[in-house]
C-alpha cells in the first residue's frame, strides 16, 4: 500500500446503545449476583470501549493493525472500530507557516535578509504519516531550503550600470517570484502529501553590514534618473525657444550670442536653486 485510502466503519451510536445495554446487564448482575452476567458484560465493555472515537471536521484519523495501515476516515461523526486498531490524527485544516529570516546571497553574491511565508495543508495522508517522519518539521525545513534557493536564482534589484539588466528581481516581481516559490516548494512537498496554498516572500531586504551602502547607491541611481529627466526637458525647451525666436524673427542672434543664450538656459532650467536675474542696463554688444 503506497497511497491513500479512504475507509467508513460503523457508527459509534448503535455502538454506543449497545455498551448503554451491557452496562444495564452488568447493574443487573450485580443486583442479582449473577456471575454468568457480570464477567461477560464486563469483558464486552472493555472490549467495545477503546473502539470509540471522533472525527472533526477537517480532521481524520489515520487506522493501523499491528504496523499495517488499514485506511483513513476523513468523514466527520462519531465511529467504532476494531478496538486494536491504533488511530492516529492528522488534521486536514490549512496551516499557515512563516519562515525565520535567513541570510543568504542573491544572484549576483550580495547578502540578503529573506523569510517566506507559506500556506498549506495536507491531501494525503498516508504519505504524511509514512513517507517522512515528522510532516510539519518537514514542512518547515524545505520551506527553508526553497527560499534559499529562489535567493539565488534572482538579484536583489536591477543594476543596469553595471550590465546586470535582470528582467525579474526580488524586490521589484513579485508575482513572478511567488510562482517560482510555490512551484518550488509544491515539488518538495509533494512527497509529503503536502499542498501548497499559497506562497510568498514575507521579507526581504539586504544584510545589515550592506544595507547602508546599497541604500546610498539607490540614492544615488534616482538622482541620476531625476538629473535625466531635467536635462531631457531642459534640452526641449531650448530647442523651442530658439524655433520660437527664429519663427517670429524678434531678435537675430548669431552663433555666439546663441551659445551664450543656450548656456543661461541650461544653467536656470537644471540648477538646483533659483536663478538670481542680472539686469544688462547696456547694449546686446556690451
Amino acid at each position: 500500500m503506497k497511497e491513500e485510502k479512504t475507509i467508513k466503519v460503523s457508527n459509534g451510536y448503535i455502538m454506543l446503545l449497545l455498551a448503554v445495554l451491557l452496562i444495564a446487564t452488568l447493574f443487573f448482575g450485580i443486583a442479582v449476583k449473577n456471575v454468568k452476567l457480570i464477567i461477560p458484560s464486563i469483558f464486552l465493555l472493555f472490549t467495545i470501549i477503546p473502539g470509540f472515537f471522533i472525527v472533526t471536521p477537517n480532521t481524520s484519523k489515520v487506522l493501523l493493525l499491528f504496523g499495517k495501515y488499514i485506511g483513513t476516515v476523513k468523514e466527520n461523526g462519531f465511529y467504532w472500530a476494531n478496538p486494536l486498531y491504533k488511530k492516529r490524527s492528522i488534521s486536514l485544516r490549512a496551516s499557515n507557516f512563516d519562515s525565520e529570516r535567513v541570510k543568504v546571497n542573491d544572484k549576483l553574491g550580495n547578502p540578503i535578509m529573506i523569510s517566506t511565508i507559506l500556506v498549506w495543508k495536507v491531501k494525503d495522508t498516508f504519505k504524511a504519516a509514512f513517507d517522512v517522519d515528522n510532516y510539519e518539521n518537514f514542512v518547515r525545513v524545505q520551506s527553508d531550503a526553497a527560499v534559499r534557493k529562489l535567493a539565488s536564482l534572482y538579484p536583489y534589484d536591477n543594476f543596469a550600470d553595471e550590465g546586470h539588466d535582470e528582467d525579474i528581481t526580488l524586490r521589484a516581481s513579485v508575482n513572478e517570484v511567488s510562482e517560482a516559490l510555490e512551484l518550488e516548494l509544491s515539488e518538495r512537498l509533494s512527497m509529503a502529501g503536502i499542498e501548497v496554498l499559497e506562497a510568498r516572500i514575507g521579507y526581504l531586504a539586504y544584510a545589515q553590514e550592506i544595507a547602508n551602502a546599497m541604500l546610498k547607491r539607490q540614492q544615488a541611481t534616482a538622482i541620476v534618473a531625476a538629473r535625466h529627466k531635467i536635462v531631457e526637458g531642459a534640452v526641449s525647451m531650448v530647442e523651442m525657444a530658439l524655433e520660437e525666436l527664429n519663427k517670429k524673427e524678434i531678435v537675430d542672434l548669431d552663433e555666439e550670442r546663441k551659445a551664450a543664450m543656450v548656456s543661461n538656459l541650461m544653467v536656470i532650467l537644471c540648477s538646483d536653486k533659483e536663478a538670481t536675474p542680472v539686469v544688462n542696463t547696456g547694449t546686446l554688444s556690451h
